[in-house]
């Protein structure tokens, strides 16, 4: 019994799991951390914040090590100047440090520029995810769209088998002919393609849905939404204070004016080859050398204690840390590099500078003109979508009447199959524009909330 229920526990658990159905805000959410885009753009910002402590590091002093190993044969110069004809090996170390003083400020542009890359790379970021959050919106809204679509295919299906039963017993009564049953048969059959048609839809863009999100379409479904639009209406009086805002807040105009400030930086950068650089270095090093064959001793002079007004030489040792310490040398000293001629390289990037800033202002009045096109054109198609939808709304209660009546009429025999067909026909079409209407003014008024920094989810 007890395994039982971990069985029936684990199957409803993959069960309930397998029916998930994702809200809109899930699949926003899951998109935005999954899409390898995103991923990269995410990466983009870590490499621009590395760019940022590179550039530090130009204001540090620089500091390296060296050491080395040499052999020498035939004869070498020793420590004392003088040559000897011997075989030899030696070592050198040294310990050296610099530091830029000044270079016509490049290590600061430098790293404004750097600091700069990292806001731009936000905005690239920011950018992304609006423009994959509206585009599972559409896909999220498609969904309900072919969900609503499918739903009416059935229920005039449903409306036909109803009508077939009644005007079976209407046949079999000598009330109909019988080319109004093969009429409302060809009808079913015709109901029938559109559910699979719908069918069809639902399940593409079930699919695409879930392949914008990587995840496995088997059982993928999303939650219903009842969309109530009973009072529509705008929801801004014109397009002018969504550009008012757009202009002050979108990523694209903030991404745009870094652009140019980052090439005033560029300029700068450029016109600092013109100014003289100083620098300071330090090093300090040492050496040892050992005669092959030899003891590592050297000659010392020092006064006879017997005879005050006599030197003595004496052999005494010189070994590895004897000659490290009396080889010990320092230095220390300014560099300065005063730039005169270098085949007019450093006018041509200035000029080059300069140009690139024109670019980019350039570039900031473009993308200032594609985001009002685009804001102007968004809001005049949400206008437009919502007088179809209202028109639409008109003609579905119209044809509904006339549906009716002309049923009526068809029940008392006052109206041919034909002519209830054609009727329904128009009513089909009409709900099928008010629904692909309605999604459409939902979509272009989430575009309008998207531009004024709206959240597209709940």
């Amino acid at each position: 019994m007890k395994h039982i229920c971990t069985v029936l526990f684990l199957v409803g658990t993959l069960s309930s799991f397998a029916q998930k159905k994702w809200t809109l805000k899930e699949c926003v959410d899951h998109a935005l951390e999954h899409n390898i885009s995103v991923k990269q753009s995410l990466l983009d910002i870590d490499l621009a914040n590395q760019d940022v402590i590179n550039t530090k590091g130009n204001f540090m002093p620089s500091l390296s090590a060296s050491a080395s190993q040499n052999f020498n044969f035939g004869s070498f110069i020793g420590q004392d100047g003088s040559r000897i004809k011997s075989d030899s090996r030696g070592n050198n170390f040294g310990l050296n440090t610099g530091v830029t003083i000044f270079n016509g400020f490049r290590n600061l542009n430098t790293y404004k520029q750097a600091k700069l890359g990292v806001k731009s790379s936000q905005l690239q970021l920011s950018i992304l995810q609006d423009n994959v959050s509206m585009t599972l919106v559409n896909a999220f809204l498609n969904i309900l769209f072919n969900k609503e679509n499918l739903k009416i295919a059935n229920e005039q299906l449903t409306i036909s088998l109803n009508q077939l039963d009644q005007i079976s017993s209407q046949v079999e009564s000598g009330i109909k002919p019988r080319s109004d049953l093969f009429d409302i048969e060809a009808t079913i059959a015709s109901n029938r393609e559109s559910i699979i048609n719908a069918e069809n839809s639902l399940d593409l863009s079930l699919l695409s849905l879930s392949q914008s999100l990587q995840v496995s379409p088997k059982n993928f479904d999303i939650e219903e939404v009842q969309v109530d639009l009973t009072s529509v209406s705008m929801t801004y009086n014109s397009s002018g204070e969504i550009l008012s805002y757009a202009l002050d807040n979108r990523a694209e105009i903030k991404n745009a004016e870094l652009i140019i400030e980052n090439s005033d930086f560029g300029v700068k950068l450029a016109q600092s080859a013109y100014a003289p650089s100083l620098s300071f270095g330090a090093g300090l090093g040492s050496s040892y050398q050992h005669r092959q064959g030899a003891l590592d001793v050297r000659s010392e002079f020092i006064q006879d204690p017997n005879n005050p007004e006599s030197i003595i030489e004496t052999i005494v040792p010189n070994g590895f840390n004897d000659q490290l310490v009396n080889n010990l040398g320092y230095n220390l000293g300014f560099s300065l590099n005063v730039p005169i001629f270098n085949g007019f390289k450093t006018k041509a990037n200035v000029s080059k500078a300069k140009i690139n800033r024109e670019k980019s202002i350039l570039n900031l009045e473009q993308v200032k003109q594609d985001l009002t096109t685009t804001i102007t054109q968004a809001y005049a198609d949400a206008r437009a979508s919502l007088k179809q939808y209202q028109a639409s709304m008109f003609s579905v209660a119209s044809l509904e009447e006339s549906f009716k009546n002309i049923q009526n009429k068809f029940n008392f025999g006052a109206a041919t199959s034909f002519e209830v067909e054609q009727v329904r026909g128009r009513l089909v079409n009409a709900k099928s524009n008010l629904i692909n209407s309605k999604y459409n003014f939902i979509f272009r008024s989430k575009v309008l909330d998207f531009y004024m920094g709206k959240p597209l989810t709940p």
